[in-house]
């Protein structure tokens, strides 16, 4: 590990090589077995299936993780997986989901999915990605996982085969011999044949490929990116940049003797790239507790104890885990602690301070997209950590304050604190041909060289990258622009704030007007009333303050923590129409809003008694949001 504190030392890295002269593994298989030849009795990942302290866990080798990645790989070859095809899965985190991303990688282009989207979305991204093989659930109690699996494999065609993971496997005692007696039964549509994945794993070699790993880059993965709308794009990974987000978390971040508990979900990019691919490099332990990660039964509750149990050093987190973690007594030694790594959505600022002076470990931040196999920058861990920033570029990682338009063209380029689009060239951007759909790419690329995240932001003078709000968040008021980001800072700083969604609500008058909801921390108690108070005091741009503060019992959010804004914004829009049809006296109400792929988010109405629809169509009209009627 090498030390990065300034961005003299991230520019001193980058000189010593260009990137496609560094002596690195041009295979996933390669990156793996150099791990395990240098370390071959260590542990490299372990799991276990419930959260307390003294529960059982299984924990791999990296000489037992490369031959049962080795078994994965020849398994999809034989069941038709080549370079160029595409084994899915759909499971929560186990052993066997590490041994499937890594063996689908070796084998083919593997395709992790959100288990907990619904079967229609899934088959949508099956279909997209023309997967052959799908490794997800048995039926297994409290998840639907296998039977959504089997309903989305109906809807795909070019599903051939489904392995099946027991779960079974890791429970003990009476668990162990009720689960086949209160096992859920899939039904199954589809005429694909299904398999069990260890059973028919352990039919090959453990000792040997059984097909030529060619040492030439290629794509080897898919990760879906949204989906939770219905509309999911598909980002294609090269193993290059796969394995520049392991060479930079062994160069700057892991040790070999680093223990690292991941409670985030395998088929997101944070917890398969910096976590996975940076073990690979550096010989580090990642554990893995219980399927759902933080979501799972008591995680949060135990996970102080499980720090304490497996000697843990860095803290893998988002910031909703790190707000529920403050709402816990530290209650087990946690003084092997050195770093926490936070991502996929902004720190509050105060949050920040709260988990630095309850466990004395300093947070680092660092900023990612799907679109670019994940990292982009980081808050140096020896160095200067900026509040509110996500630090500094990583070496080989050119990040660009840009004016575009909509094709792409550069207008100019911002200067220092200036606010623009903020744009990426590193080895992890597959460029021109980031989306498995070409019609995607088109405009995505500023000047054809650096993807354009949609993300704004700022470098400021000393080269930290600072992100003020999503282009697409952007509440336009009346033709200003307004950051969300501005709203939820603010109100974060209250004392009984855990989290804010900031959104423009669709207004007659200005188009949008702001507004923004809040979700407290366990046991507090504030009014919207003197939320608004403190927004009025905070907020220094008028025309940010909202014009409506709710408070929800939780915000929604997505499976890695991020407040899912779409959901936030159905709620005002039927909020504000049921408003002004009621102010109208209509006998009508919103009983949707569901998302169209050409119009975005569109009210559907009902009538609740005799109505004019043209009055209706007089009163909505005014709104910037479509609506209509719902079938009859």
């Amino acid at each position: 590990m090498g030390k990065f504190a300034t961005l003299a030392d991230r520019n001193a890295i980058e000189a010593e090589a260009a990137w496609n002269d560094r002596d690195l593994p041009r295979t996933m298989y390669r990156f793996l077995s150099e791990t395990a030849d240098r370390h071959p009795a260590e542990p490299a990942v372990s799991f276990q299936i419930q959260s307390g302290p003294t529960d059982p866990a299984e924990t791999l080798s990296w000489a037992e993780l490369r031959a049962r990645v080795t078994q994965a790989a020849n398994l999809f070859r034989s069941l038709g997986i080549g370079r160029d095809t595409v084994v899915a899965f759909v499971l929560p985190n186990a052993n066997e989901t590490v041994v499937t991303l890594l063996g689908g990688a070796v084998a083919g282009i593997v395709n992790p999915i959100n288990p907990l989207l619904d079967a229609e979305q899934i088959g949508a991204i099956l279909r997209e990605t023309g997967a052959k093989v799908v490794v997800t659930l048995k039926g297994f109690p409290k998840t639907d996982v296998g039977q959504k699996v089997a309903q989305a494999v109906a809807l795909a065609p070019k599903v051939e085969t489904v392995l099946e993971v027991d779960l079974n496997r890791y429970l003990t005692g009476v668990k162990r011999l009720l689960v086949p007696l209160i096992r859920p039964k899939i039904h199954v549509t589809h005429k694909a044949r299904v398999l069990d994945f260890n059973r028919e794993c352990n039919r090959h070699p453990a000792d040997r490929l059984t097909f030529e790993d060619l040492q030439e880059d290629r794509i080897a993965s898919y990760f879906h990116t949204g989906g939770t709308t219905g509309m999911p794009k598909v980002a294609q990974h090269k193993v290059s940049g796969m394995v520049y987000n392991g060479w930079l978390g062994e160069r700057l971040l892991f040790l070999k003797t680093d223990r690292v508990i991941c409670p985030l979900p395998l088929f997101h990019v944070f917890a398969a790239y910096p976590v996975l691919m940076s073990a690979i490099a550096s010989g580090a332990h990642v554990i893995f507790p219980t399927p759902a990660g933080y979501r799972g039964e008591g995680v949060v509750d135990n996970f102080w104890k499980l720090v304490e149990r497996w000697k843990i050093t860095y803290v893998i987190s988002v910031p909703t885990a790190i707000s529920a973690l403050m709402q816990r007594k530290i209650d087990a030694d946690v003084a092997t602690l050195r770093f926490a790594f936070s991502g996929s959505a902004p720190l509050p600022v105060e949050l920040y301070k709260r988990f630095e002076k309850a466990t004395g470990v300093t947070i680092c931040e660092g900023y990612g997209l799907t679109e670019a196999t994940c990292l982009v920058s980081i808050n140096p861990p020896d160095g200067e950590k900026k509040i509110g920033s996500v630090g500094l570029p990583f070496p080989h990682t050119d990040v660009r304050i840009l004016m575009c338009d909509e094709a792409g063209n550069i207008l100019r380029e911002c200067g220092p604190d200036e606010v623009g689009e903020i744009c990426v060239a590193n080895p992890g951007v597959v460029t021109g041909q980031t989306y498995t759909d070409e019609s995607k790419n088109t405009g995505l690329f500023a000047g054809g060289t650096h993807l354009r995240t949609g993300d704004l932001g700022r470098i400021d003078p000393d080269g930290y990258l600072f992100i003020t709000g999503r282009a697409k968040d952007l509440i336009i008021r009346g033709g200003h622009n307004i950051d969300p980001a501005e709203i939820e800072e603010a109100l974060s700083g209250h004392e009984a704030v855990a989290f804010v969604g900031a959104i423009g609500q669709p207004d007659a008058h200005s188009g949008e007007l702001p507004c923004a909801y809040v979700e407290l921390i366990d046991g507090a108690e504030v009014t919207a009333e003197e939320l608004l108070e403190y927004a009025r005091a905070h907020i220094h741009e008028r025309a940010a303050i909202p014009r409506h503060i709710e408070i929800l019992p939780e915000l929604p959010k997505t499976a890695v923590g991020k407040i899912f804004k779409p959901d936030l914004r159905k709620r005002a829009i039927k909020r504000v129409y049921d408003a002004a049809l009621a102010e109208a006296g209509l006998a009508a109400e919103v009983a949707e809003v569901i998302e169209d792929k050409k119009r975005g988010l569109v009210a559907r109405l009902r009538k609740t008694g005799e109505v004019d629809p043209q009055k209706v169509a007089l009163t909505l009209g005014e709104m910037t949001r479509p609506w209509d009627w719902e079938p009859e």
